[in-house]
């Protein structure tokens, strides 16, 4: 009496079998059919095609290693900034402490002699210093991966952004550099001017126009031979930390108001709601869970934005000091960078897209939306206070 149930589930998998050895048949022919023309071939055009294959499968390996190797990734890479206590605005004079309450008066003046006659030296600017190196995070300590041919090429013409792999570090990378764009904006506009209307700083112009440089740049273009992205980016470390010296030698500007903190603080504010406002899309285009492939790039956009004002707002804290002391932010604006650094510790392994009820597939982008909203009602709460 078994023998038809055996009979039939024996044809059920004899069926599945053969579907997946069909399958497997489609995927595997153009290799096999590429495998006989090959042998049919000279030795001439074997060694040609030969090598071509090993350079491919060169780049395709570094490839695949660079997009999972993060070097020198760290959440709390602005934690020195952050134990600062200097008041000192950024560009305002530094006075050295050349004399003690136990100095004498000849010794107290003989250090004020010397103070004089020393080049005056102001403080840097710790946006501009944070910013060079998250630009040297992106570039030079790391591959800037969008550029990269193989990026360019995808996965056999698929691009990357539509396949679950190898697309989170371009994606965190251009999240960053999202924030730089805006950031070298800003400095350039308001923060490194006199109440905007002085004139416009070259180091920072040049650092705002290399930003803007296109983010997927290879050494040819459409329009022919061109500059690889990260030849650009890495002029725009040199031209901030040139903005810098000048800062610290007193000959350049940084016009450290609490207007320009408000107007700052609004700009990031707006970045950060145009996000969350890309997570919710998102979120009510899919509720696929872990098979939404695009999940992860939106994701990892994110979190690459807050990675990059985590340590800018950081920075400004640092360079407004005086300000946000005065108005009694502190508590406030410590507040605003403990969230920031909490939301920096969502870092699931594999991104999923799940209806918000569900129980089995979670939101992971319903968590970076509200970790974005958290922070940007911080920084509005932080800018009221400003505007009273």
């Amino acid at each position: 009496m078994l023998d038809p149930i055996v009979n039939f589930v024996t044809k059920v998998f004899q069926l599945v079998g053969r579907g997946i050895g069909f399958v497997i048949g489609i995927i595997l022919w153009p290799f096999m059919w590429a495998g006989r023309w090959y042998n049919q071939r000279g030795w001439t055009l074997k060694a040609i095609v030969g090598a071509a294959l090993i350079v491919i499968i060169g780049l395709y390996a570094y490839f695949f290693y660079v997009t999972q190797w993060w070097t020198n990734f760290n959440p709390d890479y602005p934690n020195a900034l952050a134990a600062e206590t200097s008041k000192t605005l950024a560009g305002d004079p530094v006075v050295p402490n050349v004399a003690n309450s136990s100095a004498t008066t000849s010794q107290a003046s003989s250090a004020a002699t010397t103070t004089a006659q020393a080049p005056q030296s102001c403080k840097p600017s710790a946006i501009a210093a944070v910013s060079a190196d998250l630009i040297d995070f992106n570039v030079n300590q790391n591959a800037w991966i969008s550029s990269m041919v193989i990026s360019k090429i995808g996965l056999f013409g698929i691009e990357w952004r539509r396949t679950p792999f190898f697309d989170n570090k371009a994606a965190f990378q251009l999240g960053i550099n999202q924030v730089m764009r805006r950031t070298t904006t800003e400095l350039v506009d308001t923060l490194g001017r006199v109440r905007g209307t002085s004139q416009i700083d070259q180091n920072l112009q040049d650092a705002r126009t290399a930003l803007a440089w296109n983010e997927d740049a290879w050494y040819v273009g459409w329009r022919g031979p061109t500059r690889p992205t990260p030849s650009v980016y890495r002029e725009a470390i040199g031209k901030l930390r040139g903005f810098n010296s000048s800062l610290e030698k007193c000959q350049a500007t940084f016009d450290a108001r609490a207007d320009n903190l408000m107007q700052f603080l609004d700009r990031i504010a707006s970045d950060i709601g145009s996000t969350s406002d890309i997570l919710r899309a998102r979120i009510e285009a899919s509720d696929a869970g872990w098979f939404d492939l695009r999940a992860d790039d939106r994701f990892w956009f994110a979190y690459g934005q807050l990675y990059a004002y985590y340590g800018v707002l950081v920075a400004a804290r640092s360079d407004f000091a005086a300000i946000i002391a005065e108005r009694n932010l502190t508590a406030l604006w410590t507040r605003m960078e403990q969230q920031l650094r909490n939301s920096l510790d969502v870092q699931p392994w594999i991104i999923s897209n799940g209806n918000e009820s569900s129980a089995f597939f979670p939101s992971h982008l319903a968590t970076m939306g509200f970790n974005l909203l958290q922070v940007r009602s911080n920084i509005v709460e932080l800018r009221s206070v400003l505007d009273r």
